[in-house]
């Protein structure tokens, strides 16, 4: 499975020479910093240090790169612990448990968690991506818009169990999301509502809608407050209680393998990524749960599952990329642009031919992974430094990076508009229990079910049912997502009576 000669080549490839590490420290530091400013995307920091690799070669490059991607896949999640804020779509269900525990004074603990869980995913993934990329290939070769279908699906189911209270109000804000994302041109070319706004041809921009709902909206809600933190006894930064949440992760074995290995496979299908793994991963943490009724209220587990399968998925869909050529996502294609300015190009002859170099990156990328664990632990006694910092001043200053966030990702003034809208929006739903979370995840892949149910209609030339009868593959996700969606609540049930009776 492992070709040893090759490895051993990538070994003498990494360690013979400093030079391949120069750039990687550097890299890593970028990915943090943008991932934790909302509005700037790891794939724009990417883009931005692109023509910085022009200079060096092919393994210097996707080291440096691969370092942006894998700090931007942590400090993502920062920010949406500390303030609620998700620093990308892929730190969306990180907020949910991570921001109570900030708010309940563990924000040390959830910052360990966090950092523990993304050390772990990211390693697994790495480590599958090096046993398995030649079968993994083989597998995303077979995956087509039906399966893609299933996989969003079943991230969508995730809409509801976010309010605990009345199942009613989850669906309800989810299916407004879902109608939010139909605003714009559909994937067929017909022209639906713009609201009356020529900025919204191409539909609503999810990532500053995201900034808006979630970071604006919570920032206006807490405007009567002091601090973020309102026992002044909790407000300190521990580096004793930062690890002892890292050792906490560990209390969930279970929770925190599944979410690495759901992260790696979903990760691994081009379009679909973290924004979904993460979701998936939070959705079956939750329902297989003794206790479910802990999470969005500060359940360590939640912060462990969103983390781990966000960073794993790092891994996955990096196979993709080097197996077939194929980027998965923004930042996969920042990647496959190095790869052409280096005169490579990736897929299967690429493995053949060029094996010691492939698992360089691995390799290369498995160093990172330990150098985030270390960097992390340094940066989390400064990131952590929010929570002391007055309302009076984080508020506005968050604000305007929120609309500048905004306008950076449109480059017009539908971005600001959009953030300051859906900030509005936000906080009426939270002052009427509406989960948020629910809207945004409706809006984040109603768009993406749309695309790919457009596809599996013109393949399958109008009979779905009959065209998933010859996918293997799509029947055993579809079967699997209803074993889970309906075995594991009459689980709890049985559990819960046998209890009752004992």
């Amino acid at each position: 499975m492992i070709d040893q000669f090759a490895l051993s080549q990538a070994f003498d490839l990494l360690f013979s020479s400093y030079a391949p590490w120069l750039w990687v420290i550097p890299g890593l530091l970028i990915g943090l910093v943008f991932g934790s400013i909302p509005g700037l995307q790891i794939s724009m920091a990417m883009a931005v240090f692109l023509p910085v690799t022009f200079g060096m070669d092919f393994l210097q490059a996707m080291l440096f790169l691969t370092s942006i991607f894998t700090g931007g896949a942590y400090g993502g999640g920062v920010t949406a612990i500390l303030m609620n804020i998700p620093g990308s779509s892929s730190s969306i269900a990180t907020a949910f448990d991570g921001y109570p525990m900030a708010r309940q004074g563990k924000h040390n603990e959830a910052l360990g968690i966090g950092l523990a869980a993304s050390v772990v995913g990211a390693f697994v993934g790495y480590i599958l991506l090096m046993l398995l990329i030649q079968p993994l290939a083989a597998f995303v070769l077979k995956i087509g818009p039906l399966e893609m279908v299933v996989v969003v699906l079943w991230g969508l189911t995730l809409i509801a169990t976010l309010n605990d209270s009345r199942m009613s109000k989850g669906l309800l804000a989810g299916f407004f999301g879902l109608m939010l994302s139909q605003i714009g041109m559909s994937t067929t070319g017909v022209m639906r509502t713009q609201v009356g706004m020529p900025y919204l041809i191409d539909g609503l921009p999810v990532v500053p809608a995201m900034i808006g709902i979630f970071a604006a909206s919570e920032l206006l809600r807490l405007r009567g407050e002091t601090y973020l933190v309102r026992d002044e006894t909790q407000r300190d930064i521990s580096f004793g209680r930062i690890l002892k949440g890292a050792g906490e992760t560990f209390k969930y074995p279970g929770v925190l393998i599944r979410g690495s290995l759901l992260g790696a496979v979903i990760g691994a299908i081009p379009g679909v990524g973290s924004s979904v793994a993460n979701l998936v991963s939070y959705g079956e943490a939750k329902r297989s749960s003794k206790t479910p009724d802990r999470f969005g209220k500060g359940a360590p587990e939640g912060v462990v599952a969103a983390e781990s399968a966000n960073s794993s998925s790092e891994g996955g869909s990096m196979t993709a990329l080097l197996a077939l050529g194929i980027p998965g996502g923004a930042a996969t294609a920042v990647l496959l642009a190095a790869f052409s300015f280096h005169n490579i190009i990736g897929g299967p002859s690429f493995i053949r031919n060029q094996t010691d170099i492939v698992y360089s990156i691995i390799l290369g990328n498995l160093g990172q992974v330990l150098l985030l664990a270390v960097l992390g632990l340094l940066s989390l006694r400064l990131l952590g430094l929010v929570v002391r910092v007055p309302l009076s001043y984080l508020v506005p200053s968050v604000l305007a990076m929120c609309a500048w966030g905004g306008y950076g990702i449109t480059g017009t003034i539908a971005g600001p508009l959009t953030v300051a809208g859906f900030a509005a929006l936000g906080w009426l739903m939270r002052r009427h229990d509406y989960p948020v979370a629910a809207t945004v995840i409706g809006l984040l892949l109603g768009r993406m079910m749309e695309g790919e149910l457009v596809r599996t209609m013109q393949i399958s030339r109008g009979n779905p049912l009959g065209y998933m009868l010859e996918r293997p593959i799509a029947l055993v996700l579809f079967a699997v997502m209803l074993l889970v969606l309906v075995g594991a609540p009459l689980l709890r049930a049985y559990r819960k009576h046998r209890s009752a009776r004992a």
